[in-house]
């Protein structure tokens, strides 16, 4: 297809707490992503840095910064931030360069240097900004909002906290056998039944920590991977980035978040939350659906928006997802793992590396290079992803 563009490499820096730059970390999956590639920093004409806003001033011009450590060649340089949703913003980007013409490789950087605890608010006063709206008039900072998004599963259909356990056990199982992961071992129900409250009915090991870590991506035109000995690459076919849809008088906002911001009949389009958005865009540009998927990689801050996710990615239909986990049809060795790579449980949260780790992931599952973890016969993948202030974020990957 004249949309696909090529993964030449792909590389991370391991996730954990190490006390250094964020800048480190991401040269560290530079190297490791061109080495993959089989290619010289000095060959790449284009470099994408995915902004960390806990940097200072070099984390808001990241691409720049990368560029500078890896040493100034001449290269075009861009930096983006779209929170969480920033490695995907970075993917874009490169795939718009290459497709335009305007580079045959493109190199790809997110990395994070995270604070300890969850992350507070950022960025000054923004009245008209659901999320700070969140965060200030309802109090509602990350963890307690997961804890809401949990009590609603609860209450519309029937989620148990043993079904939230279910998915931390099943994603410790994958990141146990991941070198890359903060966090490899194993944990039982019991385990996260005894980990402290932390919103309920959320424990400790329901929710994701904070981390260090780095990853990247080599992207190229088709002919420019068939020219460099790489004749069957992983192909990224889509990148949604979409915005909600919802009115724009903030008095009239349904939800008091972006992530949860649905359709209104907007120019005739059917209701749809914004996360099966995200997805649906990714599925219409790639010319697949869910049923054609052999893994996927979602954005577990919490283990009941992991089944959130199953629903929105059109996996099963809604209130669905307990059983899904239940049944092991998302573990690996099920029909359809979510999150191979142990997911956010095993890693945390490096954000702007988040989105481009997923798709570092999909590329390793689908050359058939990922272990112990590998999905037998993986074809095609989805990431799901999202930032504040309704910054969509999915990536699929095929080969």
């Amino acid at each position: 297809m004249l949309t696909d563009i090529a993964v030449l490499g792909a590389g991370m820096h391991p996730w954990g707490k190490w006390g250094r730059s964020f800048v480190a970390y991401g040269v560290a999956a530079a190297r490791a992503a061109l080495a993959d590639a089989g290619l010289d920093w000095r060959e790449v004409p284009s470099v994408v840095g995915a902004d960390t806003v806990r940097g200072g001033y070099p984390g808001y011009v990241a691409g720049a910064s990368f560029a500078r450590a890896l040493g100034w060649q001449g290269a075009r340089v861009t930096s983006v931030y779209a929170a969480c949703a920033s490695g995907a913003q970075a993917i874009g980007t490169a795939r718009a360069q290459i497709l335009a013409g305007l580079a045959d490789v493109v190199l790809v950087v997110g990395a994070d240097a995270a604070p300890k605890g969850f992350f507070a608010p950022a960025g000054g006063e923004r009245p008209d900004d659901p999320d700070w709206l969140r965060f200030r008039v309802l109090g509602a900072t990350n963890p307690a909002y997961f804890g809401l998004y949990a009590r609603r599963r609860m209450a519309l259909y029937g989620d148990t906290p043993e079904d939230f356990a279910r998915v931390k056990v099943k994603n410790a199982a994958a990141g146990a056998l991941n070198p890359l992961a903060r966090y490899r071992k194993a944990v039982s129900a019991d385990d996260v039944a005894a980990s402290p409250v932390v919103a309920d009915p959320l424990r400790l090991l329901d929710i994701c920590a904070t981390s260090d870590g780095g990853a990247a991506l080599v992207l190229s035109s088709m002919a420019f991977a068939r020219r460099h000995g790489h004749p069957d690459p992983v192909r990224i076919r889509a990148v949604s980035t979409v915005t909600p849809e919802y009115p724009r008088t903030v008095l009239d906002l349904p939800d008091i978040a972006t992530d949860a911001m649905v359709g209104h009949g907007v120019a005739d389009r059917p209701f749809r939350p914004f996360r099966a958005s995200i997805a649906r865009a990714a599925y219409e540009e790639a010319g697949i659906g869910p049923e054609d998927l052999s893994l996927a990689e979602v954005y577990d801050l919490s283990t009941a928006l992991e089944l959130e996710w199953y629903e929105d990615l059109g996996l099963c239909p809604a209130g669905h997802g307990a059983a899904l986990v239940r049944n092991g049809v998302t573990a690996l060795g099920g029909r359809v793992p979510v999150n191979p790579s142990g997911g956010l449980a095993s890693f945390g949260e490096a954000v702007p590396a988040q989105a481009i780790a997923q798709v570092c992931e999909l590329t390793w599952q689908l050359r058939g290079a990922a272990g112990d973890r590998q999905v037998p016969g993986a074809r095609a993948g989805i990431t799901a992803n999202q930032g504040l202030f309704g910054h969509g974020s999915a990536v699929v990957a095929v080969r």
